[in-house]
């Protein structure tokens, strides 16, 4: 298993890998981030994980992003790679955002409604 540095780091994106999301491109849409990571040299700035379900199979392809807190639907390969870019300057791919966090998560009017969470 690998170790990596991460000090560098200032963006990670969880990509939903659940079932959903692979029935959505999630596979393509790994393979299309990671390789416009690499094709920007930013393999030190930008780190990604493979995750499974997120619980937003309604916005599949599912693709978070950290330490912002920011949620994305419905990406596709392109958008993945858009993605990359936009985070790289500073900034969201905000055609895609279902939520935003300040303090606690925001819905953005993409949101798709779903199930309130119970604790049981």
């Amino acid at each position: 298993m690998t170790t990596w540095n991460l000090q560098e780091t200032f963006c990670h994106l969880l990509i939903c890998n659940g079932s959903n999301c692979m029935m959505r491109q999630a596979e393509e849409v790994t393979k299309a981030i990671r390789d416009e990571i690499a094709l920007l040299g930013a393999d030190k700035r930008i780190h990604t994980t493979r995750t499974r379900c997120n619980g937003r199979c309604a916005d599949a392809c599912v693709v978070i992003a950290y330490p912002d807190g920011v949620w994305y639907r419905d990406i596709s390969p392109e958008s993945g790679r858009m993605l990359v870019r936009k985070h790289l300057s500073g900034d969201r791919l905000d055609e895609q955002l279902v939520y935003s966090f300040d303090g606690r998560f925001i819905a953005s009017d993409l949101s798709v409604a779903g199930k309130d969470k119970t604790s049981g």
